[in-house]
């Protein structure tokens, strides 16, 4: 039995429908409220829990020989949620998981983080992150900490500041630093690769199989649009001070912040081997651009 900790994500999601497209039985960890009708509807179990109750954690963990864990706060604090912190999220809770797994004599535990997260930004994700993966570095569990470059859907879409269809896109820095975004469902597969292949490695790095830049993704969205964007540009000074005057306030968007940083800092040392080497063939980020211009109203 595989327990996905971030089922109703748009990755957690992937991960799921993937796992039970194979047959494999699935039990997703689910908050209070939250709609579990489509995971019942694949077949998945769905239990009740949260990761700031420690105790829903255990219970969920008992007879589970694998969990994958992909939650984050990050997304809903984006969007305007006040409640609870990506301290108490992403790290208090997360390290109540792996104590929970623990406890339950999971097997394996396979956890997203980022890549770069030993870089230092000092943002509350990556504080977070790192808290997490020295955890799992001491655990009697088989760990595997899998750091993905980021999501294309969201760093060169419009949660990113990245608008096709608004003719509009923000670079922190220079936008000069080959990245390798990479497509979710991608980063899906890999997760659950690693989650059933014999003896995966310990740490898993990757990205996407395109080299690019901010600049190049920009250029090729004009050239793919025909029309020229706006572009907007902060320094990497005022990203910098942004990250330390928002942490507390606002550790989402100081955390958002300072993966543009990051992305622009520091290029990928990383590359796609893992996902061909399992068999994964990746979507490149121009490949994705053409597909959100292709979606565009003809009239633009």
């Amino acid at each position: 039995m595989i327990l996905v900790v971030g089922a109703t994500g748009d990755l957690g999601s992937r991960v799921t429908g993937r796992l039970r497209v194979q047959g494999l039985p699935v039990r997703c960890l689910v908050r209070s409220g939250t709609n579990d009708a489509w995971l019942r509807q694949i077949g998945a179990e769905a239990v009740r829990g949260d990761l700031t109750a420690p105790a829903s954690l255990r219970a969920a963990c008992e007879g589970i020989d694998t969990v994958i864990a992909t939650a984050t706060a990050i997304g809903r604090r984006l969007a305007g949620a006040n409640s609870l912190t990506l301290g108490e999220i992403d790290e208090k809770g997360m390290l109540s998981l792996v104590e929970g797994a623990e406890t339950a004599g999971v097997h394996r535990f396979v956890y997203l983080s980022f890549t770069g997260v030993e870089a230092p930004i000092g943002t509350p994700l990556e504080h977070a992150k790192l808290a997490v993966e020295k955890r799992l570095g001491t655990s009697s569990m088989q760990s595997v900490i899998v750091r993905s470059d980021a999501f294309q859907e969201v760093h060169l879409g419009p949660m990113g500041r990245f608008d096709i269809a608004g003719g509009k896109a923000a670079i922190i820095g220079k936008g000069n630093s080959k990245r390798r975004w990479v497509a979710t469902e991608d980063v899906a597969a890999l997760l659950c690769a690693v989650a059933l292949e014999p003896a995966p490695p310990a740490l898993i790095e990757f990205g996407g199989p395109e080299p690019l830049t901010k600049n190049e993704a920009v250029a090729i969205a004009q050239d793919l649009t025909h029309h020229r964007m706006k572009v907007q540009r902060m320094p990497r000074p005022v990203a910098r001070i942004l990250v330390r005057l928002l942490k507390r306030r606002n550790d989402a968007l100081a955390s958002a912040f300072g993966a543009g940083l990051h992305q622009d800092l520091y290029e990928a040392t990383w590359d796609d081997t893992p996902l061909r080497q399992r068999g994964i063939h990746p979507k490149t980020a121009t490949d994705f651009l053409r597909e959100q211009v292709n979606q565009l109203p003809q009239q633009m």
